[in-house]
């Protein structure tokens, strides 16, 4: 493709609509942890009850449960997939600023309860952007389709985690926490927008489920049956087990570092942001120099590799150039692996069932971090920080060593 269809392409209307749902796909996913975590320790909230938070969003890992619904049926009138995005964004747009009524010093448990609701009409709506991706785009559209996705995915996270966070209590804005959240609640109406202009895409109708039996049991049929599945699965847990758990505590180790939240927000989450857009784009240059595995392998050394050097912090107290290092390493290698592993993913997703299949490996993928991630406040207790990332960087070799099982099922 020459460079000027490649722009033709790249800023074309399908494009521009699969970036806006990526932007909603993205924005709910710090309001509950990262963000949320940093307001809750500036409200000197118990360690181990936020490490506790991670557990609202259990729905990722759980979404597959559901899945087969949003292949089964629609509602409104407007299609299997914009029903149930609309359905979604409406609600979020809903519950997200209904926090701003509250406050954790006083309405914990009610903080609780609704973000538990977000996470769940998230990951629904999550199920929902990924079937319409894959239906609504060509085949030859998709490695472009997918990327677009991963960058309003995360500007969204901009959006909601640094440049939200340093807004709050900062000069030049000078937010409250709740205005913020609901600052957020009203730019969820942007994925509705995209949702009201994008067609519903066309699918062939003998590749549509006749019943919610089958849109439950044959995706696992399928995929049970495969040489070295359970290896598959097992693989899909453990590669990202170990990033996720250390992510868990990042926000609060940052404040506890004595980091403003001006140098979170700008060098935490901002320069992160850019570091894991860098990583996405060298992490496809390499997998298709290289391959998927081989990629695979070596930017999962380079993940457990930059988890440790979070360590490096606690040696030289809140200094700016150590967590500006530490941090465009780990979003780096952390978005060099994400390419990769979602690559991955899509090579052993079959077309026939792609809404569920990919929500049961993707909410596979992220269990690690939605419930085990719940008790990273108590590892830290027993561990101290700078072990903590350590052993977090060690519970990366199981995941390498289910590679060299796989060997050559994985490589492509």
């Amino acid at each position: 493709m020459s460079a000027k269809g490649f722009f033709k392409e790249f800023f074309s209307k399908k494009m521009l609509l699969i970036f806006f749902m990526g932007f909603s796909s993205g924005l709910p996913l710090l309001l509950t942890s990262g963000t949320l975590k940093i307001w809750l320790a500036r409200e000197q909230i118990d360690i181990s009850m936020i490490g506790y938070f991670s557990w609202v969003g259990l729905s990722y890992s759980l979404k597959f449960i559901w899945a087969p619904l949003l292949d089964r049926f629609s509602f409104f009138g407007w299609g299997r997939r914009r029903s149930w995005m609309l359905m979604t964004q409406a609600c979020l747009m809903v519950l997200i600023s209904s926090i701003f009524f509250f406050n954790p010093a006083n309405s914990l448990h009610i903080i609780a309860g609704i973000s538990v609701l977000i996470a769940f009409f998230s990951a629904t709506q999550d199920i929902a952007i990924d079937a319409y991706r894959r239906e609504y785009l060509e085949d030859a559209e998709l490695g472009m389709g997918s990327s677009v996705n991963q960058y309003g995915y995360r500007i969204a996270m901009l959006l909601s985690g640094g440049l939200g966070i340093g807004m709050v209590g900062s000069s030049w804005a000078g937010l409250t926490w709740q205005q913020l959240y609901l600052l957020m609640g009203v730019l969820m109406s942007l994925g509705m927008v995209a949702t009201c202009l994008a067609p519903e895409p066309k699918v062939e109708k003998e590749l549509k489920p006749k019943t919610l039996k089958s849109a439950v049991l044959d995706p696992f049929k399928e995929f049970l049956t495969r040489d070295k599945a359970f290896v598959i699965l097992l693989f899909v847990f453990l590669f990202k087990l170990g990033d996720a758990l250390s992510g868990a505590m990042l926000s609060p180790f940052y404040v506890q570092m004595g980091y403003s939240n001006e140098d979170i927000g700008l060098i935490a989450k901002t320069f992160g942001l850019i570091s894991s857009l860098v990583g996405l784009f060298i992490g496809g240059a390499v997998i298709y120099s290289v391959g998927i595995y081989r990629s695979l392998v070596t930017f999962g050394i380079l993940q457990a590799l930059s988890t440790a050097s979070f360590a490096l912090i606690t040696f030289t107290g809140p200094a700016k150039w150590a967590l500006a290092f530490a941090v465009c390493f780990e979003d780096i290698s952390s978005g060099m692996g994400s390419a990769a592993f979602l690559a991955y993913l899509a090579t052993i997703t079959n077309k026939r069932y792609t809404a569920t299949q990919y929500a049961i490996l993707s909410s596979l993928a992220t269990s690690g971090r939605n419930f085990f991630s719940g008790f990273s406040g108590n590892m830290v207790k027993a561990l101290d920080w700078a072990n903590f990332f350590y052993v977090c960087a060690l519970i990366a070799i199981p995941g390498l060593l289910m590679l060299f099982v796989l060997g050559k099922v994985s490589k492509k």
